[in-house]
């Protein structure tokens, strides 16, 4: 049995202060956004991290139902400028490897974290998990392991929708699944 309290000390510690616990059992997974990363995104096979880099969507629905503890993170953002959602992200995905390491290090060694955007850990990315420079850290997002993610968050009470213009505040969503 997972000692929540312990785990909710290390998330504020590690900026993870909005959060909802989840039963992975519960994240929607969908085909369709396997489509939507083929078919309208510019990052898919692009990024080690990203399909086709990724598991099928078959074996993503296999993977969350090995574990019975997740968390849902919401990070909320507004950018003047589009371009700085890079800088952003990338800031808050080492955030948030610090603390799937303090979870790790505190005995849960299944702690796996979905970065809230794409990998973005280099700002040259290698294109293919085999010549991937930072193996050890890269983390797919929830969208690429076919996460839908608006149904998901939706579940549990965060805000989510798209939106009309890039001045508009960003509700963005990482996860970590435990045990």
């Amino acid at each position: 049995m997972a000692d929540q309290a312990l785990l909710q000390k290390l998330f504020q510690e590690g900026g993870g202060r909005d959060f909802r616990w989840i039963d992975p059992a519960e994240i929607v997974v969908g085909q369709w956004v396997r489509l939507k990363c083929m078919f309208g995104c510019s990052d898919y096979g692009r990024n080690a991290s990203c399909p086709p880099n990724t598991p099928s969507v078959a074996e993503c629905r296999d993977f969350f139902r090995e574990y019975r503890l997740g968390a849902i993170f919401h990070f909320a953002k507004r950018l003047d400028d589009p371009e700085e959602r890079h800088g952003w992200s990338r800031e808050l995905n080492r955030q948030l490897l610090e603390l799937e390491r303090s979870v790790f290090v505190a005995g849960y060694q299944k702690a796996f974290l979905m970065f809230m955007d794409n990998c973005k850990l280099c700002r040259e990315c290698a294109r293919s998990r085999a010549n991937c420079r930072n193996q050890k850290h890269a983390r797919p997002s929830a969208e690429a392991m076919a996460v839908d993610v608006f149904a998901t968050v939706a579940k549990f009470g965060y805000p989510i929708e798209v939106l009309g213009s890039y001045g508009e505040e960003m509700n963005r969503y990482a996860f970590l699944l435990i045990e």
